[in-house]
């Protein structure tokens, strides 16, 4: 059905396109001419030169010529980045040769804010923007990737490979340690889009608001910043049609190093089996993914339009996971009453179909006994679907997690929107917008009857449907007066805004089916409900928003800037003494360069803000006395469901705050070669919203969520772009990125009430070491402390010695140090980098493009949890599983016990990308303008020493998703992949 629906739209584009050729007229002669540098002479290769009103353009060669059909009273409109656009009558001339100067562009390019948009030069706060050309390159099926290592301080990770695991986002560290740590989107002016409604291919610009003065606009939600994603729209005056298609293959980069089959046998007391396995090229392919993106936008004077149509077919390099993209979007921009009013329409729908796979698969592949074969046909493995079993702990045999469970997905998106906007005069103007995105959510899994993992085997088969949906409605009017007073310009906005959320969803979970033919389709065939074994939820919610914000900017001269803005919002998910909060923004700025004399340079502009931003929490009615379901009894030959209470009334519930500072200086020097920012912001947050224990009574709950507690955060960001060579037949750009950061937990308690002066998450796990904690929360701390036992040495029977001497630690040699140990545990590590950097190479070469992008992070460690379980020969570990087999093994550590050795320098260098392109010569007069075709390979190598999968930031725990348990990884990960992509570009 896809397929049917990909050529029907593909014949219908290309009719679309065909039927809206150009012809020209009778008058039309060959003009001919040449475009060079004003500065050196030198021809520019690829400047656009259109017919103004027509859809007639050409490309300048390599020498900078160009030819094209125009009559004598048309206008060329000749332009190129990075130089000012310049028009041309054509009159009686058939040859047009022109001087293009270079633009001050770093000044002049306009970056979206919140609520608008102005020249860089204007912007007082900490903005970066990315545009579509300095995007990450290669296979980007998610948004996030387009600004991985892009922006300085802003940090993007996935672990593992999974392509169907998202992306965490962190700007400027932790902002919080509650809920909503992760910046705002807004998708042309929705506030809250979902990243899943816009593909990769449609979007313009990504604009990232960094600081609190910038922020502030947005209220409740920025305190993690805002990222706002401008998509394309049409043209007017010229229609194209775009394909870009590509095909790309994915292998596993990194694993565990763990013992062959060979090496296994020599381990005393091992187990053989008889086989020769290699688990982990059991659970592994090759993945092949494919993209296509097909695109038409154009217009006329009144009317602008894009259409576009998305397809991602990608498989992972895991036995059965992967998923089924397609995204259709069309924005359309139509003037009336004489281009006073302007109506904008922007309609996006996404269907995914998932193939999940089991990430366990991954785990028991590391660990499972080489020796043991992977099919058999013994009588106590038939039972299992002639997949080999063993009777022991937790372990469970890989290539049937993999190929018998069953667990697929189905998410839709649905995002429209439509602004209104009149222009009473050239400096008053007002606006109406409206929006409403609904998410869909479908799970579904199935263990049959023959799967030892999974429930399957141990509930005759066991299947699973969730369902859940979110609805997102926003309402906002805004009206706009510009004015000039003498050297003064002015810019004032006012708005109103009103948002609700509606969630509602059910969950199902049943087994005992006569066959596996019925799997999670036929839910309601399994005999547990009719024997009341069956779990059925379901939930509802809602909160709504309301807001009035305003903004003021002014610039005298060029030379000094201000911004002031606020926003008064009100939540109903706050308690009834406190459900409005204020959230006031300032912000200034001065360009030196025009009060010095500056020898080359362009602009050098030092600024500085003051910003509040809020956070809200995450789930509804924290402030009400609520009663839910808390189990079953028996009663009367029966289960009753019993109720009670599941949170106490806090009617002082409030906003958790966040209050930023930030100094930063722009520059663009050298003659407009080498432009960049540098920033300094300290932020703290107050009143964190955090569960804290209380008594029971008064209480009729345990836990209340407070307002406590407070949290600083600073670091230093540096942003530089250097053009190095721009020579006719050869440029070189680069630039380089950097952040630090630090954090401290100032606080945790407020009067009598505490979250803990030192609190533990997340254990270890099973086999043995269930009761390990491995993060510590302590007041006056850093966020993300790992926290364990420091290992000095192995005891005569094998295991590991820890170091105490009277409650202090000692160091690897045994000198004592001061550590701030609780017994014999210590500070083992932090899991949060210390310094993050991106550096970006560019190389034109005649029609060759070459891009490579590095990225790194260190100062982070991360605990390798195989490691810790299976890197040892005590006897469980030996006869039970494989034995991982690092730089760090030691034969003679005979026990399983978490400690320091587990704890690794995670510091990482990658080329994240590395893309090779060439540029046809298409010639003139053709309906073919741009062919390219390329090559890409993404992570194709990573200097590292850390041992484990991957050495990438842990953000949140992957097991409990718990964001104060970071630096975790977990055996269940998705191996790293290589993906190499050949891609094509066509532009007619």
């Amino acid at each position: 059905m896809k397929k049917q629906l990909w050529n029907y739209l593909f014949l219908l584009f290309f009719l679309l396109s065909l039927s809206m050729s150009n012809h020209a007229s009778a008058q039309q002669g060959q003009i001919t001419g040449k475009i060079t540098d004003s500065g050196s002479g030198e021809g520019i290769p690829g400047v656009s030169v259109l017919v103004k009103g027509t859809t007639r353009g050409s490309i300048t060669d390599i020498d900078g010529n160009f030819s094209i059909l125009a009559s004598p009273e048309e206008t060329l409109v000749i332009s190129f980045i990075g130089y000012e656009s310049i028009e041309e009558q054509v009159g009686t001339r058939s040859v047009i040769n022109v001087n293009l100067s270079q633009s001050v562009q770093a000044l002049s390019e306009v970056i979206v804010v919140g609520y608008g948009t102005q020249e860089r030069k204007e912007i007082t706060s900490a903005v970066t923007s990315v545009k579509a050309e300095n995007f990450n390159q290669g296979t980007v099926n998610d948004p996030r990737q387009l600004l991985q290592g892009k922006v300085a301080g802003l940090n993007i990770a996935r672990p593992g490979g999974n392509p169907n695991a998202g992306f965490n986002m962190r700007l400027r560290g932790i902002s919080t340690i509650g809920e909503n740590a992760e910046p705002l989107v807004v998708i042309d002016g929705v506030i809250g889009g979902s990243l899943s409604t816009v593909d990769p291919n449609d979007i313009e610009s990504i604009d990232v608001l960094k600081d609190g003065s910038a922020a502030a606009i947005y209220g409740t939600r920025g305190s993690a910043g805002v990222i706002l994603i401008t998509t394309k729209t049409g043209r007017t005056g010229r229609t194209v049609v775009e394909y870009n298609g590509s095909v790309a293959t994915e292998n596993v980069a990194r694993t565990i190093p763990v013992m062959s089959a060979s090496e296994y046998r020599q381990v005393p007391n091992m187990v053989d089996l008889g086989g020769n396995t290699n688990w982990l090229d059991e659970v592994t392919k090759t993945g092949v993914s494919q993209v296509h993106n097909l695109s038409l936008g154009g217009g006329s004077a009144t009317t602008a339009y894009r259409v576009s149509v998305n397809y991602r077919g990608v498989e992972g390099v895991g036995i059965n996971s992967g998923f089924d993209q397609l995204n259709a979007r069309i924005n359309l921009t139509q003037r009336a009453l004489k281009d006073k009013a302007i109506f904008t329409v922007n309609i996006s729908n996404t269907s995914i179909d998932r193939r999940f796979g089991n990430e366990n698969s991954f785990r028991y592949a590391i660990v499972s006994n080489p020796t043991v074969p992977v099919r058999s046909s013994l009588p106590q493995d038939v039972q299992f679907g002639g997949y080999t079993e063993r009777d022991i702990f937790d372990w469970f045999n890989p290539v049937s997690i993999a190929e018998q469970n069953i667990a697929d997905g189905r998410d839709s998106r649905l995002l429209a929107s439509i602004r209104g906007e009149y222009n009473f005069t050239n400096q008053f103007r007002a606006a109406v917008f409206y929006a409403s995105q609904r998410e869909t959510d479908w799970r579904g899994s199935y263990s049959p009857k023959t799967a030892k993992f999974g429930g399957g085997f141990g509930r005759n088969g066991l299947a699973t449907i969730q369902n859940d949906e979110r609805l997102n409605q926003l309402f906002e009017t805004t009206l706009n007066y510009d004015a000039t007073a003498g050297n003064v310009d002015m810019a004032f906005l006012g708005g109103y805004s009103y948002q609700e959320f509606f969630n509602q969803g059910n969950y199902m979970q049943a087994g005992d089916f006569l066959t596996d033919a019925f799997t999670y389709n036929n839910i309601g065939a399994a005999l547990d409900f009719a024997n009341g074994l069956a779990t059925v939820r379901s939930y509802a919610n809602s909160n709504r928003l309301v807001a009035f914000f305003g903004r003021a900017n002014f610039n005298l001269d060029d030379t000094y800037f201000l911004s002031v803005s606020a926003r008064y919002e009100g939540s109903s998910r706050f308690g009834a003494n406190n459900k409005w909060g204020l959230f006031p923004a300032v912000s200034a700025g001065v360009n030196l360069a025009n009060l010095f004399v500056m020898q080359g340079v362009s602009g050098m502009k030092l600024r500085a803000s003051y910003g509040r931003t809020g956070t809200q929490p995450g789930q509804s009615y924290l402030s009400l006395l609520r009663f839910g379901r808390q189990g079953n009894f028996f009663f009367n030959g029966a289960f009753v469901p019993s109720f009670g209470p599941v949170s106490n009334p806090n009617p002082d519930l409030a906003w958790e705050t966040k209050d930023e500072y930030n100094i930063g200086l722009d520059f663009v020097i050298l003659n407009n070669k080498l432009d960049g920012a540098f920033d300094y912001y300290t932020r703290v947050t107050s009143g964190m919203l955090l569960p804290i224990n209380v008594p029971v009574p008064p209480n009729l709950f345990p836990q209340t969520v407070l307002n406590i507690g407070e949290m600083l955060n600073s670091g230093v960001e540096f942003t530089v772009n250097y053009q190095a060579i721009q020579k006719t037949n050869f440029r070189w750009t680069t630039g380089f990125n950097f952040s630090t950061l630090r954090t401290n937990l100032r606080s945790l308690s407020a009067g009598d009430l505490s979250f803990g002066e030192v609190n533990y998450r997340s254990n270890f796990g099973s086999p043995g070491q269930n009761l390990t904690q491995l993060i510590r929360i302590q007041e006056n701390g850093p966020l993300g402390q790992i926290w364990g036992p420091r290992k000095v040495g192995i005891n005569e029977d094998g295991s590991p010695r820890m170091a105490v001497i009277n409650g202090t630690a000692v160091d690897d040699n045994g000198n004592p140090v001061y550590c701030n140990c609780n017994e014999d545990r210590a500070q083992l590590g932090t899991a949060y980098p210390t310094f993050n950097f991106g550096v970006n190479n560019t190389f034109n070469y005649k029609n060759w493009d070459l891009n490579f992008f590095f990225r790194g992070s260190i100062g982070h460690y991360l605990i390798n949890s195989y490691r810790g379980f299976y890197e040892n020969t005590e006897g469980t570990t030996v006869q039970n599983y494989n034995i991982v087999n690092t730089k760090y093994y030691d034969p003679a550590v005979t026990k399983a016990e978490y400690n320091s050795s587990h704890v690794e320098k995670a510091d990482f260098v990658v080329l994240d990308n590395a893309t090779l392109g060439y540029n046809f010569n298409v010639g003139q007069g053709r309906n073919v303008t741009r062919l390219r075709t390329f090559l890409s390979v993404q992570n194709p190598f990573m200097i590292t020493g850390y041992t484990g999968v991957d050495p990438e930031v842990r953000y949140v725990d992957s097991e409990t998703l718990d964001p104060l348990a970071p630096g975790i990884e977990r055996r269940a990960t998705y191996f790293t992949t290589t993906i190499t992509t050949i891609g094509l570009n066509v532009s007619f």
